[in-house]
Formats: C-alpha cells, sequence, structure tokens
C-alpha cells in the first residue's frame, strides 16, 4: 500500500512539473506572415518646383514623398528573418490649375537580424522600376523618365506587438535619366520612417 502511495505521489509530481513546463514553453514562431504599411520619405536633389498663385512653391524631390508597401515576412529561426516587398514612392505636388509629381516603383530584399523581441536591424538591396516626373495643368512638362536603379538599404524596426511596428531607414539612391545623351546621375539618398501592420 505504501509503495503503491509513492507511486502514485512520483507519478502526480512528474506531471504537475510537466504542466508547468507546457504553460512556460514559448509559442511557436509563425514562419510566413504579410504586412502592408505607410511611410515618409524626405532627402535627395530638387527635380522641378510647383508654382502656387498664392505665391507659395514646393519642391519635387529625388527622395522625398509618401510610399506605400506590402509584403512577405519570412521567419527563419528566433534570430534571422527576410522580407520582400512591393512598394509605389511618390512626390506629388497638386494644385486646382495642375500639378507635379515624381513617382517610382521598388521592389525591395532585406534580411533581419532579430536584437531581442521587440528590435531588429536589417540591409538588402532596392530595385527601382518606372521612376516618372510629371506635370498637368500649367505645370504641365514633358515626362522625364529615369533608368531602372539597384540600391541599398539599411533599416531599424521597433515592434510594439507582433502585429504593429515603426521602421527607420536610409537608402543610397541615384537615378539617370532615359533618353539622354549625356546622361546626369541624381541623387536620391533618403530618409524614411513607417508604420507597418503584421497579419
Amino acid at each position: 500500500m505504501k509503495k503503491s502511495l509513492s507511486t502514485l505521489a512520483i507519478l502526480a509530481a512528474a506531471s504537475s512539473a510537466h504542466a508547468q513546463i507546457a504553460q512556460v514553453a514559448p509559442a511557436p514562431l509563425k514562419p510566413v506572415h504579410g504586412f502592408v504599411g505607410l511611410g515618409i520619405t524626405g532627402g535627395g536633389k530638387k527635380l522641378a518646383t510647383a508654382e502656387y498663385t498664392n505665391g507659395r512653391s514646393a519642391n519635387i524631390k529625388s527622395g522625398g514623398g509618401v510610399y506605400f508597401t506590402g509584403g512577405v515576412d519570412f521567419r527563419i529561426n528566433e534570430q534571422f528573418s527576410a522580407q520582400t516587398s512591393l512598394n509605389f514612392h511618390v512626390d506629388d505636388q497638386t494644385a486646382q490649375n495642375g500639378s507635379l509629381k515624381f513617382q517610382r516603383f521598388p521592389l525591395e530584399a532585406l534580411a533581419f537580424y532579430h536584437i531581442d523581441q521587440n528590435w531588429k536591424i536589417g540591409t538588402g538591396l532596392r530595385y527601382v522600376t518606372g521612376a516618372k516626373l510629371s506635370g498637368s495643368g500649367v505645370a504641365d512638362i514633358a515626362d522625364v523618365k529615369f533608368k531602372n536603379t539597384l540600391s541599398s538599404v539599411v533599416e531599424a524596426e521597433y515592434l510594439f506587438s507582433p502585429q504593429l511596428s515603426v521602421k527607420m531607414r536610409y537608402v543610397n539612391e541615384k537615378f539617370e535619366e532615359k533618353n539622354s545623351r549625356y546622361p546626369a546621375e541624381v541623387k536620391a539618398n533618403h530618409v524614411g520612417v513607417s508604420g507597418n501592420f503584421y497579419f
């Protein structure tokens, strides 16, 4: 009888310990999920100036504007992850009688190192297509198209939760005009900040 009680006590203790271990075990990492984001950038060189009837003016810059992003995040392990994204980046000045716009479509691939649960840093490449400066109305100009370009990106990201984060970035970028006999490089280096939602 004593032996049976001892056996039961040992089994109960083992079961309790197993339950405690199961409770503190971390949830498995979700390996793949999507994200969307919205950001703002500043920098680069002046491409054109929009003049308003009230005397105000605004510059279109090669590294400025807002950008919309959407992509896929791949969690490799606790320390590393990777992201691919398609973006729309535009600097737009619009008035009742005309507008100026510089738009481009970057495709990015980045790799990240996770410092802890909140912070990660990353670097990668950005391939920009469809870069074009255009105008309409009183600001109508002949479209200026730029060659596709490859540039480097450095990012730091802070996650408030698994779903919400803020990103800070630096992009080392330049453009060359298409169909120009003597194409000049236009520096478009810029910094940016964005908010991202993961799902």
